[in-house]
């Protein structure tokens, strides 16, 4: 089987080439992104020694290739020894007309459930803006009122009910902070897009943070330098990622350990419901240290008025979905007790996008 053409480079799943003593001899792109080698390095290694799988598929797969048969295996732990395993389904076939060749491609499952949830952001976004345009226009002009009424009924009042007054006015301001962050639901404004340093991004976000809310917390860099620029606008990923670090914060009752990482995956796309589909390939991942996200609510954390904490409004996470998904965007999360990653890719700008927007500055 030739691998020297697009096709085989093009497959946006992990794919590997095995000869009839079970020894790789080719990975396509997307198999050495997974695999974090390069076929120069895989070449001729047995393919259980460098491909983990808790599954017994020696036999099964002596088996597909002597009958000329497919192979599914489901819901398998894969992974190289060197990081966490990665839930994925395999399929295996033999190569026409080779001998003994056979085909290994590599879904991952964590991806699928991705995509899944992505299209589910964007219209759970979308179906709370309607209703902050009504909670804004029917309950702020009334609380407005109410806070004046409040205020004006202070002046002729002792100490001890003053404090009544005070709670009011309290209250109704804290009310309308609520409905302001609901309005932000109803900005149809597409954001504005540039080429984006996300690394820049990521450090007025990070300085932000220790100087206010994350001033407990260590906040630990793994860039990628080499990373190209995004196509982003600068202030609502600025956005996006201090609410993250803010939940990352909030998370931790004493001080904790959040890490920023970022890097490239050249073979992930986000294909949409006309068939098409764009690169996200730069990676931003949140990590923290901290007790994780109750189970019952993981998969919909992206929702609008779902939230972790006591008192939380539900609403951070919502429009972090929704200006990640305006850019065209993806966001993720996996949480357990010590170890929560919100994961975002993006787009990459062009090329004519940079020279265009290096040539205005």
């Amino acid at each position: 089987m030739s691998t020297d053409n697009p096709i085989w480079n093009s497959m946006p799943v992990p794919a590997l080439l095995v000869d009839h003593d079970d020894n790789i001899l080719n990975l396509n792109p997307a198999a050495e992104t997974f695999l974090n080698a390069s076929t120069k390095a895989m070449a001729g290694q047995p393919i259980w020694d460098k491909v983990m799988i808790d599954a017994p598929l020696e036999d099964a797969f002596r088996r597909a290739r002597a009958h000329g048969t497919p192979l599914f295996v489901n819901d398998a732990d894969v992974g190289t020894g060197e990081g966490p395993p990665v839930q994925c389904n395999l399929q295996i076939a033999p190569v026409t007309d080779s001998d003994g060749e056979m085909l290994f491609m590599i879904s991952s499952r964590e991806l699928a459930g991705r995509l899944i949830r992505s299209h589910g952001v964007k219209s759970s976004a979308k179906s709370a803006i309607g209703m902050a345009e009504m909670l804004a226009h029917e309950i702020k002009n009334p609380l407005a009122g109410i806070t004046g009424a409040a205020q004006l009924l202070s002046m002729n009042l002792s100490q001890e009910d003053l404090e009544l007054t005070d709670l009011i006015v309290e209250e109704s301001r804290r009310i309308v902070k609520l409905l302001e962050q609901v309005e932000q639901f109803g900005n149809l404004s597409l954001p504005a897009q540039k080429p984006v340093n996300i690394h820049d991004v990521l450090d007025r976000a990070r300085r932000s943070a220790l100087l206010g809310f994350g001033a407990h917390m260590a906040i630990i860099e793994d860039y990628d330098p080499s990373l190209p620029p995004a196509a982003g606008d600068t202030d609502q990923l600025v956005q996006v990622v201090l609410n993250l670090l803010k939940n990352a914060s909030e998370a931790a009752d004493k001080k904790g350990v959040i890490r920023i990482k970022t890097y490239y995956e050249h073979s992930f796309r986000l294909r949409r419901a006309d068939g098409g589909g764009r690169l996200l390939p730069l990676q931003v991942e949140i990590i923290d240290d901290g007790p994780g996200l109750p189970q019952h609510i993981q998969g919909d954390i992206f929702d609008p008025f779902v939230s972790g904490r006591e008192n939380g409004t539900g609403l951070g996470l919502a429009l972090v979905s929704k200006i990640i998904s305006d850019h065209g965007g993806m966001i993720s999360v996996d949480s357990v007790p010590g170890r929560t990653v919100f994961k975002l890719s993006l787009p990459r700008a062009g090329k004519d996008e940079i020279a265009q927007y290096e040539g205005s500055h």
